[in-house]
């Protein structure tokens, strides 16, 4: 950690902690700060520590300080203004400098957000504060990229997606994406749920904390547990699924529950199958 990111961290835990903030332009400032490193990608709201993916505290406080000394103020913006806390613009953005496409049409990006070079935005997305994006991934129509998520590199998140965002409590993981990951339309990740490497998630799987995903492949089942969230291997094509209700009335009915099932694991058939999104970058 250098001296400046120090002195940030303890600027925001030293406002974040008075239950009224004595010095609201001060709190501001350290939050601006904050939000600058967020967006230029210096800082993370999640990072990958010897124990695998874990938050940052001290950086999610700070984004819920902003939320506390921001004052409602209008945002000029295209057809309509828009009112949010001051403290929470739209992130600037210069897709000619960073090298970034955000395509006509009604996306959102906030500030805080970082955006690796060759990010493409297809309208209508929004991308909350305290994302990281990484290099060469697409974010589709109607897709979703919550509060502090972190998507890797050349990841595809399609049409209609939710990538669940976490703002509290403070210590929770974010939804993380690894790098090369497909995630299918109308799919949903939320919960702190961890996706690894090129895995592929197809159509319509929703994964959250109460998610058991069943591996055919080897034979496990995965959960979460107890201050660890769903994690998905690397490489796993995970598709929607049931499994059957146990007791009287389910048999009768016929019952079954939904339950993401684990099929393959991604070779070069699946490479080929995505290799068209590399056409639309």
């Amino acid at each position: 950690m250098t001296g400046g990111e120090q002195r940030l961290r303890e600027e925001i835990e030293r406002w974040s902690a008075e239950a009224e903030v004595s010095d609201p332009d001060a709190a501001r400032r350290a939050v601006d700060g904050l939000f600058a490193a967020l967006s230029e990608g210096t800082l993370r709201a999640a990072r990958l520590g010897a124990e695998g993916w874990e938050a940052v505290e001290w950086v999610k406080a700070g984004i819920l300080l902003a939320f506390r000394v921001g004052l409602n103020a209008r945002f000029e913006g295209g057809l309509q203004d828009y009112f949010d806390r001051d403290t929470l613009p739209l992130r600037v953005t210069d897709g000619l400098k960073e090298n970034v496409r955000i395509v006509p049409g009604g996306s959102s990006v906030r500030t805080g957000t970082y955006l690796a070079p060759g990010v493409v935005i297809m309208p209508p997305a929004y991308i909350n504060v305290g994302a990281w994006v990484g290099e060469g991934t697409m974010i589709d129509s109607h897709a979703l990229v919550g509060s502090c998520a972190q998507v890797g590199a050349r990841v595809h998140i399609s049409a209609g997606a939710q990538i669940g965002g976490v703002l509290e409590p403070v210590g929770l993981r974010p939804v993380v994406i690894e790098d090369e990951v497909v995630v299918g339309g109308n799919a949903g990740i939320f919960e702190g749920t961890l996706v690894g490497r090129r895995a592929v998630i197809a159509p319509g799987v929703n994964l959250t904390a109460s998610t058991p995903v069943y591996d055919l492949v080897r034979d496990t089942v995965y959960r979460a547990e107890p201050g660890r969230p769903l994690s998905i291997p690397a490489g796993a094509v995970v598709v929607p699924g049931s499994r059957r209700v146990a007791g009287e009335l389910a048999d009768v009915h016929g019952l079954q529950l939904y339950a993401p099932v684990i099929v393959k694991y991604r070779d070069d058939r699946t490479d080929a199958a995505t290799a068209l999104e590399e056409a639309l970058r």
